[in-house]
């Protein structure tokens, strides 16, 4: 019979351990490509951040020792000790805590700064993986679909409170596990909708953006089996509401949205769901209608709230210009200008290992952290970029693939936990890089330099690599 620690060795997922420890040495490398000083040209020089990052790579790995030899079953029992412990610390920082980059996010102790927020990360996903897996748990029944919310949501606010937004868009990425776990689809296009319609509602006149709605809907309703003249019917109720409640608005009220707009607009959303119901004496069309305006008016009311006091001026004026709502080439939009000239620059093959122009220039903020993907780019090239992007899908990928096989459910729902995150995290970041998504300030995983990251996606992944490592004993 083999040992314990032999059994975990030899049953540890080598393909992961692989992949982890490829990205690692790569991010390693091009930390260094992008710090390069010929004054410290030495990649062992501690003095520097890929000297640091040596140093963080290393601890990492111990960290991973320490996972490895823990009791599997340890992680169950403690979850929600370890949440409630993390969420202590977030409200701490608040108080405590030091800002960097207008968020009071870190603590400083001694040389070493530790960002909570992404620490957090694992222990949320505990959480929700112990809610998720107890007896009798679905996540169809409302009152089981809040409280897993509610995990998420109560980290996400203490986060929100330094604030840190890109870290809050994470934690949400985890509402993906509620459809892999059985929640109907229409949850997850809503919550699409809903971002769809914040953004648009900053672009477009309120008429405007309804007006696509209501089209939308009306389409996506039509694609279920429901008649045209429902539909008809649904869009003419809607369209009345939205008229009468823009003129009431526009015209008497002057398009202010104070209290009283607000008693004015419930009473509108009534009309619809009462047209609808005389019409057709349908009950779940009706209630569809209903609840979809409630939630169209929740959007659109939430965006100049959102927007205006709890984004930083930085962070609306990163929006601004993503939209094409404001042009800021030396300012803002600086960043995002010469990560794609230097990715753009790399051509197909790239300009070789620290011959980066850009890259040497310091053309790039944050290149060794946020916007290190640019360096990929520039001097790996195209078939360089899409080899590190395949490398974060396959170990994505095998994520799922062993969250399928597992025999608990707590640690299937923990490794959809960790795929969500890593997916989130990889599609943002590299996506803000060339200028697809507004720069939210997130890191590549085992990439981007510093210690929190990679420390908490290393606590984060091997949590779930010891988990499956004793798969076919009951958690």
């Amino acid at each position: 019979m083999k040992e314990r620690g032999q059994s975990v060795f030899f049953s540890l997922d080598w393909i992961i351990m692989v992949l982890y420890t490829a990205l690692l040495f790569m991010g390693w490398f091009n930390i260094y490509a992008a710090c390069y000083d010929d004054s410290h040209d030495s990649i062992f020089d501690f003095s520097m951040r890929y000297g640091k990052q040596l140093i963080w790579i290393g601890v990492s790995y111990v960290i991973v020792v320490l996972i490895m030899a823990s009791n599997f079953r340890l992680y169950s029992v403690l979850s929600y000790f370890i949440y409630g412990a993390m969420i202590l610390i977030l409200t701490s920082v608040l108080v405590v805590g030091i800002s960097s980059h207008g968020a009071k996010s870190w603590f400083e102790i001694g040389p070493i700064r530790i960002q909570p927020s992404e620490f957090a990360k694992f222990a949320t996903a505990l959480a929700m993986s112990k809610l998720m897996s107890a007896y009798n748990f679905d996540i169809k029944k409302p009152a089981n679909l809040f409280m897993a919310i509610g995990i998420i949501a109560l980290p996400a606010g203490l986060i929100l409170l330094q604030p840190d937004m890109g870290s809050v868009l994470v934690y949400f990425s985890m509402i993906f596990v509620f459809y892999r776990e059985g929640l109907s689809s229409i949850f997850l296009w809503l919550v699409v909708m809903g971002i769809a319609v914040f953004v648009s509602t900053l672009q477009y006149p309120l008429v405007a953006v309804m007006a696509g709605l209501t089209i939308i809907a009306g389409v996506w309703y039509l694609a279920f089996g429901r008649s045209i003249i429902e539909v008809l019917i649904a869009w003419g109720a809607v369209a009345a509401a939205t008229g009468l409640f823009w003129v009431i608005n526009h015209f008497l009220l002057d398009d202010h949205y104070e209290w009283h707009i607000l008693i004015v607009g419930a009473c509108m959303l009534l009309l619809p769901g009462v047209v609808v119901y005389s019409f057709l004496k349908r009950v779940w069309t009706a209630t569809f209608v209903w609840l979809g305006l409630i939630g169209f008016f929740a959007v659109v009311f939430s965006v100049d709230f959102v927007f205006n006091n709890i984004m930083t001026d930085h962070q609306q004026t990163l929006i601004r210009v993503f939209l094409g709502l404001e042009i800021d080439p030396k300012g803002t939009g600086y960043n995002v200008e010469q990560s794609k000239i230097a990715i753009g620059s790399g051509g197909l093959w790239g300009k070789g290992y620290l011959q980066g122009t850009q890259t040497k220039f310091n053309f790039v903020p944050e290149q060794a952290t946020d916007f290190i993907f640019c360096t990929v780019g520039e001097e790996w090239g195209f078939v360089g970029s899409t080899f590190v992007i395949l490398m974060f899908i396959t170990l994505i990928i095998r994520i799922i693939f062993l969250a399928d096989k597992q025999r608990s459910a707590f640690a299937r729902i923990y490794g959809y936990c960790v795929a969500s995150i890593l997916f989130f995290h990889v599609g943002i970041n590299v996506g803000m890089t060339i200028g697809l998504v507004p720069v939210i300030g997130i890191p590549l995983p085992f990439f981007s330099y510093g210690g929190s990251s990679l420390w908490s996606f290393t606590i984060l992944l091997f949590i779930f690599v010891r988990m499956d490592a004793s798969r076919d004993e009951l958690l």
